[in-house]
């Protein structure tokens, strides 16, 4: 048959319901546990067997069903009370309070999205931050418009062959299942956005989908003009074909962009997640350059004042690099306007005085973009530092401008329905606003005991049960014997400490620190008094054996007839199997190998609903680490024997399960609750709240970059671009006669020893050249050291010129402060006097000789 067209057929909604398809086309329903309700009392069953999808349930809800619903006073009050708080947060404009002035716009671009399982999108913790970045900046009402691509397969679906080892399927993703609407162009035509690929035209549609005030743009090459080749370039997340992955990139960065403008959107901030990004910056000087009419340089100066870079891997091997010969073509359209050579355009992402030949970076070319970088964790932050310190070859790793704002959670997605009740009846109705309102952590001690342990039995409830209907899938489609099929229907014990694991399989995250002492860890389980039960999920890259294997290990390990109720690995990790292990766990384990974990949200979310954290000292743990809240594997040592370091770590793993966490949580009153376990819990739910709260994080990025940056766009394009092209002046002189500078060695007036208090004068000759005093910083550059090269948290005094030896020759001093004991070190050097951009530029650095 040929030709065959669809169509679909939902139900005739009764007028009095017409609001539940208003909500199922707004990500909104799936952070809002009453608007979940409204769903699910339709039919429960339904709404399970839908996958939990509004759209899916529609079509299959007997019309009967919606008649009665119809004439139901209490679920048209249920309705009528979520419709009123839809409106409130989502539909009503803005206040006046709004620090945002009219035009002023972010756009934050991602390679993915978790929003919900039912939109696959997304294949770990980057997308999942950044569905919450897209939730938080509707809660908080931040003019934010997401950019990403619409995969068909999306990432893959997990599954176990009967040897335990990974294999994966890719199905379609059925677009008409998902609230997506196509986008017009200004003639009312379907929005169509070109990218110069390899010898043709990449041609993508544009699809919105809402997320509460937030529309997020998809870009989907699934179009018959397009080639097979050019139209599986959106067809899964991470493709492992480098040609594939680096047209996603081009298309995400150039075509997001294009797609924006064609839209009428011209953010005043763009901001970058992760290097999968950063063509942005690319597009984004070409579109200033036409709307104001200024100069590359120019347009330059503004896009990386208004640019912020968040990057998320602390493995080197993790940032993607591409030939440079695969990626000129998509430049070459770059040439004539930015009147660049191919050579230079690709110089772009490369290290400076690199060959022509070096791998072009994705992580250097959001660099030359950004003056605002940052990792997702304080450590994270110096890792980073340190990773990419051959950028600025010039400055130590505490000067590398690299920041970071630690990444928060979206307390009313992760929380379970149980605690948000009781937050509800102590909290208050703004419990979900979090850090916003430091009286809702704190109220979180005024929670019984009593309730709290019953919510969270209900929570460990859920899950086992989750557990047990996902096992009898599993072993069901693998045509398991009966006797097996029987045997799953009971695994893990509601009253058993429970004790989770789940993230990606990747090696460093050393899922196998747990099977280091097989023994002893069976004996840990099966301990009469303590018995301990483990809960696993997670998927290995594609192309990971080392990964997979670790996933057949403990598959094997599970299979030990004494272990099989109380060792379980869950198939296909997905948030839906996420929601249900951090809600219902008792105890989160994390084992990366530090510092290799940049953040890791999930134990946020664990802490969030009271389940106790053990981790190695890595990602957000340095900062959430309390004795009175969970336990530390380790006191932070990073080895270079990584035999050695597993050896160590995993007998200090055994030691906390066996004499601290086991103890602690059997360790029960009359009442038969973990009195000392509950304090432990709320201590846990409060530090996450306040301080790992995806409100907080968001907060950060607007008043520290978002708000600068757009106030900087404004004065930097006013008078048509003036701000711009005296920067492009300045910087381009300050190129062009740097190497003229000279400092000599610093000389001191007395040589010491000093005392506590005391300063002397410090003096040096600078030769400027071209450049006049007021353009420079000499900087006195000093601090204790800690080897014989290096000093530690260096400290700066600027110099005054004292006289002036010769033309473009001048004296320099000021006085050096002994402000504490040990032994110091310092020296001189010359900076530009500008505003942060230049100044940290990698080439405009002068040290003493």
């Amino acid at each position: 048959m040929k030709l065959i067209q669809t169509f679909e057929v939902f139900p005739s909604i009764p007028k009095p319901l017409r609001f539940i398809g208003t909500l199922s086309c707004n990500f909104w329903w799936s952070w809002n546990q009453d608007a979940i309700e409204l769903f699910r009392r339709i039919s429960p069953r339904l709404w399970e067997a839908s996958g939990r999808n509004p759209i899916v349930l529609a079509t299959s809800i007997p019309q009967k069903r919606l008649e009665e619903l119809a004439h139901d006073d209490s679920y048209l009050a249920h309705m009528e009370r979520v419709r009123k708080r839809f409106e409130n947060r989502v539909l009503n404009p803005t206040n006046g309070e709004s620090p945002w002035d009219q035009g002023e716009a972010v756009a934050y671009f991602s390679m993915e999205f978790g929003i919900h399982e039912t939109l696959p999108l997304f294949a770990g913790g980057l997308g999942i931050l950044a569905g919450d970045h897209l939730k938080a900046a509707s809660g908080l009402k931040i003019p934010l418009v997401g950019v990403g691509l619409l995969y068909r397969e999306g990432y893959f679906r997990q599954y176990l062959d009967k040897d335990g080892w990974q294999q994966e399927g890719y199905p379609e993703t059925d677009l008409y299942h998902l609230p997506l609407s196509k986008q017009k162009d200004k003639d009312g035509n379907e929005l169509v956005v070109h990218v110069t690929g390899i010898g043709r035209e990449i041609h993508a549609q544009v699809w919105k989908i809402r997320i509460g005030r937030i529309p997020l743009f998809l870009l989907d090459t699934n179009l018959p003009e397009n080639p097979p080749e050019i139209r599986d370039i959106t067809a899964r997340l991470y493709s492992g074909e480098q040609y594939t992955r680096l047209a996603q990139e081009v298309l995400l960065g150039i075509g997001g962009m294009r797609a924006l403008d064609a839209l009428g959107i011209q953010p005043t901030v763009s901001h970058m997640n992760e290097g999968h990004c950063t063509f942005v910056g690319l597009e984004r000087i070409r579109q200033i350059m036409d709307r104001y009419g200024i100069s590359v340089e120019a347009a330059g100066e503004i896009v990386s004042r208004t640019t912020v870079f968040t990057t998320h891997t602390p493995v080197s091997a993790g940032h993607d690099e591409f030939p440079p010969a695969i990626v000129k073509p998509y430049l070459h359209p770059f040439e004539a306007c930015f009147d660049m050579s191919i050579d230079q355009l690709v110089a772009l992402g490369q290290p400076g005085g690199a060959s022509s030949e070096t791998p072009f970076s994705m992580f250097i070319l959001g660099m030359h973009a950004a003056q605002y970088i940052n990792g997702v964790s304080k450590l994270h932050g110096q890792v980073a530092r340190h990773m990419w310190s051959h950028v600025w070859p010039n400055r130590s790793d505490e000067e590398t401008p690299i920041t970071h704002i630690t990444n928060g959670v979206h307390i009313p997605t992760v929380l379970a329905p149980e605690i948000k009740l009781l937050f509800e009846r102590h909290l208050g109705p703004q419990w979900s606003m979090g850090s916003t309102i430091p009286e809702n952590a704190n109220r979180i001690d005024s929670l019984f005991d009593e309730e709290l342990w019953q919510a969270h039995e209900m929570c460990r409830s859920r899950l086992i049960r989750t557990v047990r209907e996902l096992m009898h899938r599993q072993y069901g489609r693998r045509n398991a014997p009966l006797n097996i099929m029987k045997a799953v229907e009971s695994v893990l014990d509601p009253d058993i400490l429970t004790i989770a694991f789940a993230r990606r399989f990747a090696t460093y995250k050393r899922a196998h620190l747990l099977f280091q002492d097989p023994d002893r860890l069976e004996a840990i389980i099966n301990a009469k008094a303590r018995p301990v039960q483990f809960v696993f999920a997670g998927k290995a890259h594609p192309r990971d054996n080392e990964g997979k294997g670790i996933i057949r290990s403990l598959v094997d390990f599970g299979r030990r007839t004494d272990l099989r109720h109380r060792f379980i690995f869950l198939e296909d990790y997905d948030m839906n199997i996420a929601r249900h292990m951090v809600q219902g766990a008792d105890v989160w384990l994390n084992t990366p190998r530090r510092p290799m974990e940049a953040c890791g949200t999930s134990g946020m979310k664990a802490a969030l609903n009271g389940v106790l954290n053990v981790s190695i000292m890595d990602g957000w743990w340095c900062e959430g680490y309390g004795p009175e809240r969970g336990w530390r594997i380790g006191n932070g040592e990073e080895y270079q024997d990584h035999n050695y370091q597993d050896a160590v770590e995993s007998q200090a793993l055994y030691n906390i399960i066996e004499n601290e966490v086991a103890p602690l949580y059997y360790d029960r009153t009359a009442g038969g609750t973990p009195k000392a376990w509950l304090k432990m819990m709320k201590a846990s739910m409060k530090m996450a709240m306040s301080r790992f709260c995806s409100l907080r994080m968001i907060s950060e990025y607007e008043e520290r970059f978002y708000l600068p940056a757009s106030r900087r766009f404004a004065e930097l394009v006013a008078d048509g671009g003036a701000e711009a092209r005296r920067l492009s002046d300045q910087h381009r002189r300050y190129l062009d006669k740097w190497q003229q500078i000279q400092v000599a060695s610093p000389v001191r007036c007395a040589e010491g020893p000093f005392r506590v208090n005391q300063s002397f004068e410090v003096t040096t000759v600078v030769r400027t050249g071209e450049l006049h005093p007021e353009e420079l910083n000499v900087e006195l550059y000093y601090g204790k050291m800690r080897h014989l090269d290096h000093i530690e948290a260096p400290r700066v005094e600027i110099m005054n010129v004292k006289e002036e030896h010769s033309a473009g020759t001048y004296l320099y001093g000021c006085e050096l402060p002994c402000t504490d004991s040990g032994r110091h070190g310092f020296t001189v050097r010359v900076t530009p006097n500008a505003d942060a951009w230049i100044r940290f530029q990698p080439e405009l650095l002068t040290w003493a000789c």
